[in-house]
């Protein structure tokens, strides 16, 4: 299995703002007033990056009816697989359940990808039971293993289902963040760890059982890839919150601006041996949306017909 494609989708906003309905326990989000003017500026000139580094973007335009506020970060309710599946997701807040749109597998079948089934988790949301994608599970798509930090959009017996039945190897853990001096849980995995496909970038930090620091690390390391440490300060600036794509001189990483200027020289170094980096200005929708680059990215690894 390949850890990075070249394809990838993105949905366009039309109506973005903060959504007061996952600020619950997405303590990222804060509400500064602006948004969709100049969300759309920071989502255009993103893509315009990546497809100058030969990826190719497909973008779908949100719809203005139903208000989906949270639309531009599509990996939590689809993921796409190689083996031509397609997963749907069950959602915590109910206002981002109408985000799903058949349309969206449409498109991709109208551009020549092959969709074996649909594998649809969403009834679990009927019992209060959430995985949110990859935003809540980290893929080692080379090594089948999905790192899944426990929270109230990740449930622990769904993500094991999941796993059993795309054979992966699960690796679930608790990982917290300090807020107003109480130890919560980080509300999706992909805000404190990316897998590359030879590093992973992690805060091990916020791993407080040093037991279940020491099985993620020994995954990683069995895995051969470097870990690249990230403090819990720099994961509050979306530093674990990163992709590698697959461009056309080779893979680059990808994050916001915000989480770039994070990173010391060294970090920065240690990344840049294994490929460049490419990063983008996504303050707006960073702070009101409480998610950065890699959330608003859906990889597309299903096949082409033949």
């Amino acid at each position: 299995m390949k850890q990075t494609t070249n394809t990838l989708l993105m949905i366009e906003p039309v109506a973005f703002t903060y959504n007061a309905e996952t600020a619950v326990n997405n303590y990222f989000q804060e509400n500064t007033g602006d948004s969709q003017a100049k969300a759309l500026h920071e989502f255009n000139e993103f893509v315009t990056k990546l497809r100058s580094e030969g990826v190719d973007v497909l973008t779908i335009k949100d719809t203005e009816k139903p208000h989906t506020p949270d639309s531009i970060f599509p990996n939590n309710w689809i993921s796409f697989h190689e083996n031509a599946r397609v997963v749907l997701y069950p959602m915590y807040a109910k206002n981002r359940r109408a985000e799903r749109r058949d349309d969206v597998l449409d498109l991709l079948e109208e551009k020549g990808f092959y969709i074996e089934e649909v594998l649809d988790y969403t009834d679990a949301e009927n019992s209060e039971v959430y995985l949110e994608g990859t935003g809540s599970m980290i893929l080692d798509r080379t090594h089948s293993i999905a790192y899944a930090c426990v929270s109230p959009r990740t449930d622990e017996d769904l993500c094991i289902e999941f796993c059993e039945d795309l054979e992966f190897t699960p690796v679930i853990f608790t990982a917290n963040q300090t807020v107003n001096g109480e130890r919560l849980p980080i509300y999706h995995t992909n805000v404190m760890m990316c897998v590359a496909e030879t590093f992973v970038v992690i805060c091990l930090d916020s791993i407080d059982d040093k037991k279940e620091k020491s099985t993620v690390t020994n995954f990683i390391k069995q895995s051969g890839k470097e870990i690249i440490s990230i403090s819990e300060a720099q994961m509050h600036q979306f530093a674990g919150n990163m992709l590698q794509v697959e461009g056309k001189k080779g893979p680059i990483l990808v994050m916001s601006e915000t989480a770039y200027r994070s990173l010391s020289s060294e970090q920065i170094s240690q990344i840049e041996k294994h490929c460049p980096i490419l990063y983008s200005n996504i303050a707006t929708i960073e702070k009101n949306g409480g998610g950065s680059a890699r959330c608003m990215i859906a990889e597309v690894f299903l096949p082409k017909n033949l």
